[in-house]
């Protein structure tokens, strides 16, 4: 198959990370796939350039640029795709269109995220454009479940979950503790408590600081790093400073060796109030580490409480502290509850599954638009 894959950016999302494993799998499977940036290209790209898969860039220069539309309609006549994937929401209205104008025969759309931010006038444009498309993929049934309530179809919707690389796939070495915890200039000697993700509001790192802060105050040895860059990076480090210490609670910054590290923390910390469902989630379930998480939609297709993880409730800083201190102080139970996470993650999120379960829904929507034309 010919398939176009169609996304806002190559920033350092997990959208954008799903959509270079989905690329690159497509690709090693034998399908004929080029990635199409709408607005900018981003660091992601190398991946897929490394890969041999062609990324062209549109350039959509503000919100509404009908230039980007026509040129994107240009780029998929001349590709001539059999299906196009659409990812996040300005993909998925200047794709869709440009697909149908395109002649595309398969167009399908993508949620990958509760989104809150929308509004009234941004769900009516997703109620009118799925009449655009076969299908709509989404990682998670609190995604579904969001959306169904917001108007849109639930029987279009497909649920694919996230895939996941190991160190082994991702070409990446096994490190010892002690070298992991130099380079995250954390004591040795300290518990390591890890959190992973864009530094802005949606994550709620101002929780995990006054936590990890409660946390190293009353276990007496622990340490929190988050891992990752973003807007609001000078903003909690000034915070971080006001409440805090470096010794309780380190920024890492982006970092490339997340796979290496994640294996030596002691737990792994999620505050978000919406998600998808978290890459950095099912990374660390699968390294075998313990994950606190907010009790949230998408983080409760992950982490079934007591099973496989430990949930708290969305600001409640105490109950995720209280969680923490418990799981510490109980190593066989995370142990019982990590190895249980891990094996869910192998069974479930698999790489190999997730690029799998594209391709069948791909063929399988092809066929239908085929076969009655014949």
């Amino acid at each position: 198959m010919k398939i176009a894959l169609v996304i806002p950016t190559m920033d350092r999302g997990g959208a954008e990370k799903q959509v270079v494993l989905l690329a690159k799998g497509l690709h090693e499977a034998g399908h004929d796939v080029r990635v199409f940036l709408l607005t900018r290209d981003g660091p992601r790209s190398a991946a897929l350039r490394d890969a041999g898969i062609p990324v062209v860039l549109i350039g959509k220069r503000f919100k509404m640029d009908p230039t980007a539309l026509f040129r994107l309609k240009k780029e998929l006549i001349h590709f001539a795709p059999d299906v196009v994937h659409t990812w996040l929401f300005a993909a998925n209205c200047f794709g869709r269109v440009a697909a149908k104008w395109a002649g595309v025969p398969v167009i399908i759309a993508s949620e990958r995220c509760v989104d809150p931010w929308k509004t009234s006038w941004h769900f009516r444009i997703d109620r009118r454009l799925q009449k655009l498309s076969q299908a709509i993929t989404t990682n998670s049934t609190g995604v579904q479940g969001f959306y169904s309530a917001n108007g849109l179809d639930p029987a279009q919707f497909v649920v694919i979950p996230n895939g996941v690389e190991s160190v082994g796939t991702t070409g990446l070495s096994e490190i010892d503790r002690e070298e992991a915890m130099g380079r995250l200039d954390v004591q040795p000697d300290r518990r390591l408590i890890l959190a992973v993700g864009r530094l802005w509001p949606q994550k709620r790192i101002r929780d995990l600081i006054w936590s990890g802060e409660l946390l190293a105050t009353t276990h007496g040895a622990t340490t929190l790093v988050i891992i990752g860059d973003g807007p609001q990076r000078d903003e909690l480090v000034r915070h971080r400073d006001a409440v805090s210490s470096p010794l309780h609670v380190r920024f890492a910054g982006q970092r490339e060796d997340v796979a290496e590290l994640l294996p030596h923390a002691d737990l792994f910390w999620i505050a978000s109030e919406y998600e998808g469902q978290s890459n950095a989630v099912i990374e660390a379930m699968l390294a075998g580490v313990p994950v606190v998480a907010s009790d949230i939609p998408g983080n409760r297709d992950l982490v079934i409480e007591g099973e496989t993880g430990w949930l708290f409730p969305l600001g409640d800083e105490a109950a995720l502290v209280r969680r923490s201190l418990s799981a510490l102080n109980d190593p066989e139970e995370c142990k019982r509850v990590s190895e249980r996470a891990r094996q869910r993650i192998v069974t479930e999120f698999s790489l190999d599954a997730m690029v799998e379960r594209h391709i069948e829904l791909y063929v399988r929507l092809l066929s239908e638009r085929v076969l009655p034309e014949r």
